[in-house]
């Protein structure tokens, strides 16, 4: 699962675009996945996923980069054991360079994760002088602390958006945030369901049913959450997305 090294210039190109990306009314959701996408392509990493904490003091899977089921496991128990939590919670970075090792301290994390194929983590908090509103998590599929440019570039686009998320309106700051994040937990809920039916009804896998949702979405110009939406309430607005069927 290695990668190559990350190019400056790819990196300098997402922090462009994660600033762009923010500009008007941004698709929050659609912004977090373009963050753990882009961790997977530049760094020296092979998953990443990015936790939200909830108004009421709990981590949620927000995006991940791959939509896979095991995949997604692995951010999911982080919501009660693992690096992203406790990243969120001591406002540092945490990790493990080595899974496998018997004194990991998530036995948990440290299963599912050779299950899946990974051998290492690293969390990121998402953080903004005292205000933590969640983390960005990374996984190896080797051993091994990620190489001193994949962590300063990771914690250079964690800032881009932690100070997106915190400053994307400047007028009742606090209050837009927690709506903010409050819509993005609760647009993860129908995404989940649309990715669902997808998939049972084109016959593929999750994973594949949520690149079709999202490539539909950019098709047409259209958020994904609202493309979602009208797939669980069978709206006759996406119905060539199931007439049209998977690319062969």
């Amino acid at each position: 699962m290695g990668r190559t090294p990350m190019r400056e210039a790819g990196l300098i190109d997402t922090l462009v675009e994660l600033a762009d990306t923010l500009t008007g009314d941004f698709d929050l959701i659609d912004f977090l996945h373009l963050l753990a996408g882009r961790c997977v392509e530049l760094l020296d990493v092979d998953a990443a996923g990015v936790l939200l904490a909830h108004p009421h003091g709990r981590l949620q899977v927000v995006a991940s980069a791959d939509e896979a089921p095991e995949v997604m496991e692995l951010f999911q128990i982080q919501v009660e054991e693992g690096p992203s939590l406790e990243a969120w919670q001591g406002g540092e970075p945490v990790g493990h360079p080595d899974l496998a090792d018997g004194e990991t301290p998530w036995p948990r994390l440290r299963r599912m994760a050779a299950t899946a194929g990974y051998a290492a983590v690293y969390a990121v908090p998402m953080r903004l002088r005292d205000e933590n509103v969640g983390a960005l998590c990374l996984f190896k599929g080797t051993a091994g602390e990620p190489g001193g440019d994949s962590v300063r570039a990771a914690k250079a686009m964690v800032d881009v958006a932690t100070i997106g998320l915190i400053q994307a309106r400047t007028a009742r700051q606090h209050e837009v945030l927690v709506e903010q994040l409050q819509t993005a937990l609760n647009s993860r809920i129908v995404i989940e369901q649309a990715k669902g039916f997808v998939a049972e009804r084109l016959g593929v896998d999750v994973a594949a049913a949520f690149g079709l949702l999202r490539d539909y979405a950019r098709s047409r110009g259209r958020r994904l959450t609202a493309v979602a939406g009208e797939v669980v309430t069978r709206s006759a607005n996406v119905r060539d997305l199931f007439d049209n069927g998977p690319p062969r």
